[in-house]
């Protein structure tokens, strides 16, 4: 266990029709890397024939596959942060089960890392999504990249490499929710970027909405900033000093003029404005509040059903 140099963990939720074709390519990419290395899969829950076909895979090369199988579905990030707990290498890289990433470019990022570098990103040199998520995705990363200062070109891209430092880090923290780019940016010395490929999904479809990327954004802004609440703050303060000028305004126009009925539909539309920003404030406030409650519940993570692995 103390020499294996590189681990490479992957999870895997509902990707039996493209496991093999990740087998053909995954396996002989690393042999050349010529380093000890070994894989882990972490099974989400998967509903269909992954476990097996993983279960087989592990048979197949029992000498660099470990297999975590979890008890049900705890999310792409808890995988992850399951095969940092479980892994040995002294570099870690994380992979997508659906081919998007080729296993060929883990050269680049072990390469950079050579350099000096502590964790290293990865820009997808072309993105083959559709044009909203392309899209919603720039708007995203620009937005995040205001409030967290977090600075991750392409966040979505999963390929990506961390040295055993960083993960240490990374498994002392004990936060319910977080997002591992980026708490690992905040960690490291060092950290770089390299431009990678990106292919169409060998199959099965992505299991990212667009509901999805805003709820990861969120769990993002929340979890490294306040600085959305202080956004909030200073626009309720601007709110209220613009209100008191206004109702000042339509006294004096009262006394001038008396009473009127025509501006009615004027104050309904921004009695109306000013409750949708209350209630956007409401659950702003909720989603730290929320963090909160996830936190002191001290529930585990996630549960593991077992794990498949060679015993010397």
């Amino acid at each position: 266990m103390n020499t294996i140099q590189l681990s490479v963990i992957i999870p895997v939720y509902n990707e039996e029709e493209g496991l093999q074709a990740l087998f053909d390519r995954l396996y002989p990419a690393l042999d050349k890397l010529g380093v000890a290395y070994e894989i882990l899969f972490i099974n989400d829950g998967s509903r269909d024939r992954s476990p097996a076909i993983l279960r087989e895979q592990f048979q197949n090369r029992p000498d660099v596959t470990r297999v975590i199988l979890f008890q049900g579905n705890f999310g792409q990030h808890m995988a992850i942060m399951a095969g940092f707990e479980f892994a040995h290498g002294q570099r870690m890289v994380t992979l997508d089960a659906d081919l998007q990433n080729p296993p060929e470019d883990i050269a680049n990022l072990l390469s950079k890392m050579d350099e000096g570098h502590d964790y290293v990103g990865s820009i997808r040199r072309q993105r083959n999504d559709s044009w909203w998520r392309h899209a919603a995705s720039r708007a995203m990363n620009n937005l995040r990249e205001r409030i967290t200062r977090i600075k991750i070109t392409d966040q979505g891209c999963m390929l990506r490499a961390y040295d055993r430092k960083i993960i240490d880090a990374i498994n002392s923290c004990k936060e319910v929710n977080t997002f591992i780019p980026a708490l690992a940016y905040s960690f490291a010395r060092n950290p770089a970027e390299v431009v990678v490929g990106h292919e169409e999904r060998a199959a099965g479809e992505s299991k990212y909405s667009l509901y999805s990327l805003i709820r990861l954004n969120f769990d993002l802004m929340t979890g490294f900033s306040v600085v959305p609440l202080q956004m909030f703050s200073m626009l309720g303060i601007s709110i209220s000093v613009l209100s008191a000028f206004f109702v000042a305004f339509l006294l004096v126009r009262r006394l001038i003029i008396g009473p009127e009925a025509e501006g009615l539909f004027t104050l309904f539309a921004i009695a109306f404005l000013l409750i949708g920003i209350t209630l956007f404030g409401i659950g702003l406030l909720g989603e730290y509040v929320g963090r909160i409650y996830q936190q002191v519940r001290h529930r585990p993570r996630y549960l593991v059903d077992a794990v498949l692995e060679r015993h010397e």
